[in-house]
C-alpha cells in the first residue's frame, strides 16, 4: 500500500513499505503545525526551490535520516555544502531510483538560490505516477508533460499571488489530464486564501477529473 500524507502548504510525504520521500519539507514555521523535523523518517528529500517555505527543514531532515536530497544542481550544491547526501539533477532530466524514477520538470517561479531554477517533479513511485508541480504559473508545456507521462495524481498549487490561482489551475488540469488532482499551496496565510471546494467543483464539472481535497494532517492511501 502507498500513502500520501499532507503536512499543509506544499509539504507531502509519499511512502510505500520501507521507502519514503518528503516533498518541500516546510515544518518548523508552518502555520498548520502538523509535525516537526524529528518526527519525519524518510529515505529521500525532494526540494523544488530554495524559498523558506519549500527548502524549509530539508537539510535537517536529510541529515538526521541519512536521506538523499533530490533537487536541481544548485539546491543540491547548497544541501551538499551542509553535509547532506545529494543527487543533483536538472530540468528535463530523468533518473532511475530503487522506487522507480524521477523526472525534473520546469516551474516558472524564483529559485531562491543564485543562478538556479525552480522545478517540479514527476515521480514514478512503485508504479504510481505523481506530479508535484512545485510553485509555478500555468505554462503551455504542461500539455507536453501530460503526453509524456500517464499522471495518476497531480499536486497543483491554487493559492494565486505567488503561483497560479484556481482558474489557471483548472487549465493546468485540462492539459495534464491526470487521473486525480490534489490542490496545494493555499490557505497557509491570508494572501493565498482560496476555497478548495470551488476549485474542486470547477475541475470536476468541466473536465470530469476527480479532485481529492486532502486536509493538513490527513493521509491518502492508494
Amino acid at each position: 500500500m502507498t500513502s500520501l500524507k499532507f503536512f499543509g502548504h506544499s509539504c507531502f510525504q509519499l511512502t510505500h513499505n520501507q521507502t519514503s520521500m518528503i516533498f518541500d519539507p516546510f515544518l518548523t514555521d508552518n502555520p498548520f503545525n502538523i509535525a516537526q523535523p524529528p518526527d519525519i523518517k524518510c529515505n529521500y528529500v525532494l526540494i523544488s526551490h530554495g524559498h523558506f517555505d519549500h527548502l524549509g527543514d530539508g537539510i535537517a531532515i536529510a541529515k538526521q535520516n541519512g536521506a538523499t536530497v533530490i533537487a536541481t544542481a544548485e539546491i543540491a550544491g547548497l544541501c551538499g555544502s551542509q553535509d547532506c547526501q545529494t543527487h543533483a539533477m536538472h530540468i528535463g532530466g530523468k533518473h532511475a531510483f530503487d522506487f522507480g524514477y524521477v523526472r525534473i520538470t520546469p516551474a516558472f517561479h524564483g529559485a531562491g538560490v543564485e543562478g538556479g531554477h525552480a522545478c517540479g517533479f514527476i515521480v514514478n513511485f512503485f508504479g504510481k505516477t505523481v506530479y508535484f508541480a512545485g510553485d509555478t504559473s500555468l505554462f503551455g508545456d504542461m500539455a507536453l508533460l501530460g503526453r509524456l507521462e500517464a499522471i495518476d495524481y497531480a499536486l497543483l498549487p491554487i493559492g494565486d499571488n505567488f503561483t497560479m490561482g484556481p482558474s489557471d489551475a483548472v487549465e493546468a488540469a485540462a492539459m495534464l489530464k491526470p487521473k486525480t488532482v490534489i490542490p496545494m499551496h493555499y490557505n497557509t496565510w491570508p494572501l493565498i486564501a482560496q476555497n478548495p471546494e470551488e476549485y474542486k467543483a470547477a475541475v470536476e464539472q468541466r473536465l470530469q477529473i476527480p479532485v481529492t481535497l486532502v486536509k493538513p494532517g490527513e493521509t491518502l492511501t492508494f
